[in-house]
């Protein structure tokens, strides 16, 4: 048995270690982005320095602790499962190209890594398109036509995705490849997978299933591009894992790369300006630790805040073309996530759980879940249920004896839905507010509740429970509504309809998950990677091509 990564083992360091008062690269935050961005460049020889507000590197990619010693239990707060991990997947491929390939993983349940449970079925989603294909119509052989549909336009969509990262496709043979093997994906490449299901199947508890990780994305079925959703189901098709000693591995291993070629990550540093002089991005205003302002200077400029925030607050839209100022006061912002942590004594094997994420929903009908949240409502109507400690055995996430256990659900992310405005949510006053705390209380207590239903015996195994609202969310990450998702994928705000990676602002480049890469892991990495590509041909370097 070995120990976890401790989120906090380089604090005091990064902490307290003196920036430099230039560099030749800038980041704003600490996230996957901009750690695989930074690292990337430091590689080739650029200075770079990574700036962050957190007390850990990581973005949602970090984990906490509580307790001490043989009585410490350690949580991830966003990674909680991760796809295409194999010796050639897509995020090992990146971190070996970012000098961080020291991290391992560990494959979940091939048979069921996720298992969707609505009233009246349970079924477990295995590895592989046909095996899918295969147990939905045993589920549903009355389906067979509708569902083959559904299969081709997965398996379209990964065609594509294939032959678009190669990237040695002329547009005539692109536009062949196209003809021959995507001419669904390309019929609806802008279209919702609602509008899509509405095509394959009216059964609502088979299209219940389809859409059951939508948890994944936090759009409802209605507005979510219908590639983006394909694209996130294929990626776990290609097998799901989670990184041995926890998410902070991933994290840990590029900011290590990063100060092993000579650059920097500067932890408790808010930035507070991106620094424009004639129209050109030339540095930050870092606020130190101990509250003094200062400058650093930098000839490129990377920001992995959030992108909102970035514009409207760390620019200013005083240097900003009108046309974009009025884009990103439209943007639309993906859902939001509670989260619950729990201590459990014992082995959660003996309840019935193994290393497959449960999916439950009260009915079959997501989009009436999101009517909920949309109003207001915090009462849980789905949950997410997970373990660290059966995913990955190897690794010591809790005391002997004992387990951890995470319960999620889709909530409302405005500050203003718990009772805090949203200048209270960047502070830690709201914490103390007898109304926040109670409408946190009842929705932690409505999680363990539907926990217990599910594995009785659950609840009076518990020694530790602690929760995180959307606005713990804003409070150490300043995500705009409480979203670890950014931007809504609509097909209005997906693929070409996505921010790419340079600004208008000269010098300013973005990366995250509100960038054309996507969210999660793998889209955080490879923005990073896209906006380090650009940087380093700017100036003089040139990445290598992912191997």
């Amino acid at each position: 048995m070995t120990e976890v990564h401790d989120p906090a083992a380089q604090t005091k360091q990064r902490v307290r270690s003196t920036a430099p008062d230039e560099v030749d690269v800038a980041i704003v935050g600490a996230g996957l982005g901009g750690l695989t961005a930074g690292a990337m460049l430091a590689r080739q020889g650029l200075r770079v320095a990574v700036f962050d507000g957190h007390y850990v590197a990581g973005g949602c990619c970090t984990m906490f602790s509580r307790g001490s010693g043989d009585r410490r239990f350690v949580f991830d707060i966003g990674l909680h499962y991760i796809g295409d991990c194999g010796p050639e997947g897509r995020i090992p491929t990146l971190l070996r190209a970012a000098g961080a390939d020291a991290v391992s993983f560990a494959p979940m349940d091939p048979d069921g890594y996720d298992t969707i449970v609505i009233p009246g079925h349970s079924f477990r989603i295995p590895v592989g398109h046909e095996r899918y294909r295969a147990r939905l119509v045993e589920a549903f052989p009355s389906e067979r036509k509708g569902i083959d549909r559904y299969v081709r336009l997965l398996e379209e969509v990964e065609h594509l995705e294939g032959s678009m990262r190669n990237g040695k496709q002329g547009a005539l043979s692109l536009m062949k490849d196209v003809l021959l093997h995507g001419r669904l994906a390309a019929q609806y490449q802008g279209a919702t997978i609602g509008a899509f299901l509405d095509t394959c199947t009216r059964n609502p508890d088979l299209r219940a299933i389809m859409l059951g990780q939508g948890g994944d994305y936090g759009v409802r079925p209605s507005r979510v591009s219908a590639m983006l959703h394909c694209g996130l189901a294929n990626h776990y098709f290609r097998g799901a894992y989670y990184p041995r000693g926890g998410g902070q591995a991933i994290a840990d291993a590029l900011a290590g790369a990063i100060e092993r070629t000579g650059g920097g990550v500067y932890l408790r540093r808010r930035v507070e300006r991106i620094v424009v002089d004639d129209g050109r991005a030339t540095g930050l205003q870092v606020r130190e630790h101990r509250g003094e302002l200062r400058t650093v200077r930098a000839r490129r400029v990377i920001s992995n805040a959030d992108l909102r925030r970035t514009f409207e607050e760390l620019v200013g839209p005083e240097h900003l073309p009108s046309e974009l100022r009025a884009k990103v006061a439209r943007y639309e912002m993906a859902g939001a996530i509670f989260m619950t942590c729990l201590g459990v004594k014992g082995d959660l094997r003996d309840l019935g759980m193994g290393a497959s994420n449960v999916w439950e929903f009260d009915s079959n009908d997501p989009e009436a879940i999101y009517d909920a949240v949309e109003r207001g409502d915090a009462t849980p109507r789905c949950s997410y249920i997970t373990s660290a400690s059966l995913k990955d055995p190897e690794s010591q996430h809790a005391p002997d004896g004992h387990m951890t256990l995470e319960l999620m659900t889709l909530s409302p992310g405005e500050a203003r839905h718990w009772g805090v405005s949203d200048d209270g949510a960047r502070g830690t006053g709201y914490r103390h507010d007898a109304a926040y705390a109670d409408r946190k209380r009842r929705v932690e207590d409505a999680l363990i509740e539907r926990a217990e239903k599910r594995y009785p015996g659950l609840a009076a195994r518990i020694v530790m429970r602690e929760s995180a609202t959307p606005v713990t969310q804003t409070r150490y990450t300043e995500a705009m509504g409480g979203s670890g998702y950014g931007l809504a994928a609509t097909p209005e705000q997906f693929m070409k309809n996505r921010p790419g990676y340079r600004t208008p602002v000269a010098g300013l480049y973005v990366c995250g998950a509100s960038t054309r890469a996507g969210h999660g892991v793998l889209g955080a990495m490879t923005s990073g990677w896209n906006a380090a590509f650009r940087v380093a041909k700017e100036l003089d370097r040139a990445l290598p091509p992912l191997r």
